[in-house]
């Protein structure tokens, strides 16, 4: 059996004496833009915060909910009729974009209403559904 540095130095190339692959090829940048390409990535902290957001967005239902808000402010039981689910379910999806700040309420009476956060959230769903348009 071949050990993983042989291994490695057979599909990656070259193998330093640490084990770390030699790249044998032209750098396409030098340090200094090295320098301000890392200012440019995403800290740890905020690459986490973005992967929970995209992984809330990816439920088809909260998505069918983004999709009806984004033409109208509705109550949960309108959401619900028009949606075909539950209030109960309607609810807990809500609940979950409220949290990720993803749509907002207002009470009149004691009807509530849900309507998207800001244009942000709306532009958001505009780009994704027309990406995907596109695609077809």
């Amino acid at each position: 059996m071949l050990s993983n540095s042989a291994v490695n130095g057979a599909v990656n190339g070259p193998i330093a004496q640490n084990d770390t692959p030699i790249c044998d090829r032209p750098h396409l940048v030098d340090s200094l833009r090295v320098q301000d390409i890392q200012t440019q990535i995403l800290n740890t902290a905020k690459a986490q915060r973005m992967a929970e957001f995209f992984s809330l967005l990816g439920d088809a239902n909260r998505l069918r909910l983004l999709s009806v808000l984004a033409k109208q402010e509705l109550c949960v039981c309108d959401l619900a009729t028009t949606l075909g689910m539950s209030e109960s379910a309607v609810s807990h999806q809500l609940r979950a974009l409220r949290g990720m700040r993803l749509v907002r309420y207002r009470k009149v009476g004691r009807q509530v209403f849900y309507s998207l956060l800001d244009r942000h959230v709306l532009e958001l769903y505009n780009a994704v559904a027309e990406h995907l348009d596109e695609a077809d």
